[in-house]
């Protein structure tokens, strides 16, 4: 099984942002930290939660469990739903990428056993600065 920790991050709201994720198990061990423009927090880590699942696509995963400590990321796949429409298209996209797996488990969890994914998307907000 593959496990995806992934998190999204902002300076400012909106502000530049980050994606990190973080990519272990089956052989693995994957850093990527992305910058990702100017958008606002729920947007990064949406957008945290697409390129983790891409990732884990390339690589030919079948069994994929993900982590996040965004709780209206985690809510919104386990719901298949989101209040805010302008989450929506993250959603579908996510959801479609999703169906791909054999096994695809979320799941939330609090910032402390999130670091490593946290760093990586802190440290792309700095590169979206830099630029």
């Amino acid at each position: 099984m593959l496990e995806v920790y992934i998190d999204g991050a902002s300076a400012g709201n909106p502000g530049p942002s980050g994606i990190g994720i973080f990519i272990k198990g089956e052989g693995h061990h994957i850093k990527i930290s992305e910058p990702i423009g100017m958008t606002n927090n729920h947007i990064a880590e949406f957008t945290a939660l697409i390129r983790g699942l891409e990732e884990a696509l390339k690589i030919g995963a079948t069994f994929v469990s993900m982590r996040s400590d965004s709780k209206i990321v985690v809510s919104s796949i386990e719901k298949e739903y989101v209040k805010n429409e302008e989450f929506k298209p993250f959603l579908l996209e996510a959801l479609s990428l999703i169906e791909q797996f054999e096994l695809y488990f979320i799941k939330w969890i609090p910032d402390k056993e999130n670091k490593a994914a946290d760093a990586l998307a802190r440290e792309a907000i700095l590169k979206n600065t830099d630029q």
